[in-house]
């Protein structure tokens, strides 16, 4: 586990979370909160994170969200030990379990209305990080197709899978939907207006039927370039990620 010294306080959604991260490893920064952004839960509705980390995208949905039923699957137990606690401390209930998407506990062996997953994405080939955490939460040891397929067995019939990934492994990831998932979207997530994505949400339903949609890029920042340290975030991406607002309510 990691010890309080190795721990920072982080304010999330603009103070309405606060979570403890490991000062050296993986840090959630927007991934995670794009992500709950993302998920089209609603009260009362079951969601499973899978890869949950330190509970940064289950945490700010269940925020988003009153009155949902959460869970979380983690890999690493100190990051599920972090997830528990900072759900105690932020009174939103989630149900962490250790394990790998490969071999699901028994616990967990259930529907859900909702899969969540903000999978690695770094090549496992390149430099690896010095801190054995943090590469092991970034650098990708499963395929996405993996993914995939353990949110598709989790899922209830009619059930949706939101995921978010590097724009070159979306690829796999609709290749994987086939034959179970359908309805599928993809949200391309550029950095500034004109700017290539680099990260896409695929959303996609079981048993879905409806054609696919590529919808317009989410434009993080305004301008065409950093101006010095402030943020500059778009109307949008100030209310998603400061504010907790649903990202797709205007596409559905």
């Amino acid at each position: 586990m990691f010890a309080e010294d190795d721990l920072s306080d982080d304010k999330f959604l603009c103070g309405r979370l606060h979570l403890l991260q490991p000062l050296r490893g993986y840090r959630a920064a927007t991934d995670p909160v794009l992500l709950a952004a993302a998920c089209p839960a609603e009260p009362g509705q079951s969601v499973l994170d899978l890869g949950c980390g330190a509970g940064a995208a289950v945490l700010c949905l269940g925020h988003r969200v009153p009155g949902l039923s959460l869970a979380g699957l983690e890999l690493q137990p100190a990051y599920a030990d972090l997830a528990r606690r900072n759900a105690r401390r932020n009174g939103i209930p989630v149900d962490v379990h250790d394990g790998d998407i490969a071999r699901v506990p028994a616990t967990l062996r259930r529907d859900f209305d909702h899969v969540i997953a903000n999978p690695p994405y770094y090549p496992a080939g390149g430099s690896p990080s010095p801190v054995a955490a943090r590469a092991r939460a970034m650098q990708i040891d499963a395929p996405l197709a993996s993914w995939v397929a353990a949110a598709t067995r989790r899922l209830r019939p009619g059930g949706w899978m939101t995921l978010i990934c590097g724009t070159d492994g979306l690829p796999q990831v609709l290749a994987a939907l086939a034959p179970k998932l359908g309805s599928a979207a993809v949200l391309p997530l550029a950095a500034r207006e004109g700017r290539p994505a680099l990260r896409v949400i695929v959303q996609a339903r079981k048993g879905g039927r409806s054609p696919f949609r590529l919808l317009a890029p989410f434009v993080i920042h305004d301008g065409p370039a950093h101006d010095g340290d402030r943020e500059s975030y778009t109307a949008l991406a100030n209310a998603v990620l400061r504010e907790g607002a649903d990202l797709l309510a205007s596409f559905r």
